[in-house]
């Protein structure tokens, strides 16, 4: 109604602020409808029976350096917070107000990692469901059901449903994907301050025209994956005892 009463105003400031207000409106109307088709897949399998949905996504796939996180994340139902979205289509201002929001909202989050050396030994798609199978394992209550992002996790005596993009898709995979993202972003900051030089802080590992510049003047640290082309032509790690 103070839209309409601003659009009828015979002064242009009032009508401007009404479009204004008319734009606002629709975008939030449109950002819960969004919200509600994220949450769809959850509240489908909440209606058959599954009352605890764990949506599961890793992280750190690429980077030459660093470990593989993964994150499963049980939402309570209703919207899931404003915004929510894959990581990689957020800011990082914005990943970590999604992650302190998660945190506060979510029923249950769980936490696992496989480490450069694991990475090396089994190789990244392997050491990515070990990191998933970990952070089911981490979970403080068994869920009954978990949506995963492209892949089903061997290991897991739990009803797995797998969803192609589902970072995207599936709410509680999104959060998992922030979640993870966050607390992988915090570990490659402490790497940074452990191992100086490679740019960890700002590259999160990724191979950057800086860390491979420093890859070739350093040679790899205890951090790095050494399976990786680009690592291994730099040479052995330096600087492990």
């Amino acid at each position: 109604s103070v839209i309409a009463a601003l659009a009828r105003d015979r002064r242009a400031g009032a009508r401007a602020l009404g479009a204004r207000l008319e734009r606002v409106r629709e975008a939030e109307l449109r950002e819960r409808e969004r919200l509600r088709e994220i949450a769809s897949w959850e509240e489908r399998l909440r209606r058959s029976g599954a009352g605890r949905v764990a949506g599961v996504d890793e992280v750190g796939m690429g980077p030459l350096a660093g470990p593989v996180v993964a994150a499963a994340v049980v939402l309570t139902s209703g919207l899931p917070p404003r915004g929510l979205d894959d990581s990689k289509r957020l800011s990082v201002a914005r990943r970590e107000q999604l992650d302190a929001e998660i945190r506060r909202v979510a029923r249950a989050i769980g936490i696992g990692w496989a480490t450069p050396d694991e990475v090396d030994r089994l190789n990244v798609y392997q050491a990515g469901l070990l990191a998933m199978r970990r952070a089911v394992e981490t979970l403080p209550e068994e869920p009954d059901c978990l949506v995963v992002d492209g892949r089903t996790i061997p290991g897991v005596e739990v009803e797995q449903e797998c969803v192609v993009g589902g970072d995207r898709r599936v709410a509680a995979v999104a959060a998992a994907s922030v979640v993870a993202k966050v607390y992988r972003d915090a570990w490659m900051r402490d790497l940074d301050r452990r191992y100086p030089g490679y740019g960890f802080g700002r590259n999160m590992g990724y191979g950057t025209r800086e860390h491979l510049r420093a890859l070739d003047e350093r040679g790899p640290s205890p951090a790095h994956r050494m399976s990786y082309a680009p690592v291994r032509a730099a040479g052995p790690i330096r600087g492990r005892a």
